[in-house]
């Protein structure tokens, strides 16, 4: 996983093309769940600045952390100077001040498990929220998804990351988050999105797709998706978001 999490360097441009942003609504959720005005906040992952940018256009002060170095590179190219930019994994992150918000774009999975909830509770202060949110790109047309499905099936058996969701709807890292003392009312939400998008457009996307870059050449397996891809397709990218607020320290 370490490897594969330091895999999109290589694609940084692409993933700035392809990858699409979010939406001022998620900010809305964000901030309609805190309990004070978010002015700081520390973003775990950062990637491309795709959501820093979003926390930096209401106002938000972000310090973004990102650990792949040419990833790093195209978030500062692409984020204001409000943002500081720093080259960390959450584990190399010093405590210093406490965060209105700490969030992870896409980007938890990546984290290691071992105290990730302490840290994270660590950084924030008492009643600061932790969001986490994503959603991959997948195809409306189920009958494209299943030519999508046999076309990559001699490459990769699937493109997902496996998570631990629960029995009862809240997935994961909701499910890892209920049992966090550190972090209580923990609420999940989804924001609905579709859009049309070109096949090359697509297959953008897909080649920024962790496991794609792990297979030793994934040329050939986007070739043989892009073959039976029709010129334009419909794509669902729903955003889940999870929230969670930071406890107070007991006495």
């Amino acid at each position: 996983m370490t490897e594969r999490a330091l895999s999109f360097g290589r694609v940084a441009q692409a993933y700035e093309r392809w990858r699409p942003g979010y939406p001022d609504e998620l900010y809305d959720l964000i901030s309609g769940y805190a309990d004070a005005p978010i002015r700081t906040a520390l973003e775990i992952g950062a990637g491309t600045g795709k959501a820093t940018r979003l926390l930096a256009r209401h106002g938000v002060a972000v310090t973004a952390t990102e650990p792949d170095p040419a990833m790093l590179a195209e978030l500062r190219r692409q984020v204001p100077d409000t943002v500081t930019a720093v080259q960390a994994t959450l584990e190399e992150v010093t405590p210093g001040p406490s965060y209105d918000l700490v969030l992870a774009a896409a980007s938890l999975h990546w984290t290691q498990p071992d105290g990730r909830w302490s840290r994270i509770a660590g950084l924030l202060r008492p009643g600061g929220v932790f969001a986490a949110f994503g959603g991959a790109m997948r195809l409306a047309d189920p009958t494209v998804e299943e030519a999508v499905e046999a076309a990559r099936a001699p490459f990769l058996a699937s493109d997902d990351i496996s998570t631990h969701d629960g029995e009862d709807g809240m997935r994961w890292p909701g499910t890892e988050l209920r049992a966090r003392p550190e972090l209580g009312d923990v609420v999940q939400h989804e924001i609905p999105r579709r859009f049309s998008t070109s096949a090359e457009g697509y297959i953008g996307y897909l080649t920024t797709v962790s496991a794609y870059l792990a297979l030793p050449d994934p040329r050939p397996a986007l070739a043989a998706i892009r073959r039976v891809l029709p010129a334009r397709v419909e794509v669902v990218a729903d955003i889940t978001v999870h929230l969670a607020r930071a406890c107070a320290p007991r006495a």
